[in-house]
């Protein structure tokens, strides 16, 4: 149980940490953010073992977890900016 909330508490810093690195206003709430920072984590040691940076059953570290968090924050920022999240309801007159 420990392990549990010791991985969400790092996760959430590590949200906040990718978004203060990343510039523009990302509205993402508590939550949201430490799933950002556990993604994130997930992400690097996915990519580092598959390009053999990290041996199998390795866990990666704190900055690429950081890394990997804000690359996912530049990709939600694409698919929000893609799917119209621009706050506008249409052309203005």
């Amino acid at each position: 149980m420990l392990s549990i909330l010791g991985t969400i508490f790092i996760g959430l810093i590590v949200g906040f940490i990718a978004r203060a690195v990343k510039p523009g206003d990302d509205k993402l709430g508590w939550i949201m953010t430490a799933v950002l920072g556990i993604a994130g984590s997930f992400l690097a040691n996915f990519v580092g073992q598959s390009l053999g940076w990290y041996k199998a059953g390795a866990t990666a570290g704190f900055l690429a977890s950081v890394v990997g968090a804000v690359i996912l924050l530049v990709i939600y920022g694409f698919v929000k900016s893609k799917s119209g999240g621009s706050g506008s309801d249409g052309p203005a007159a």
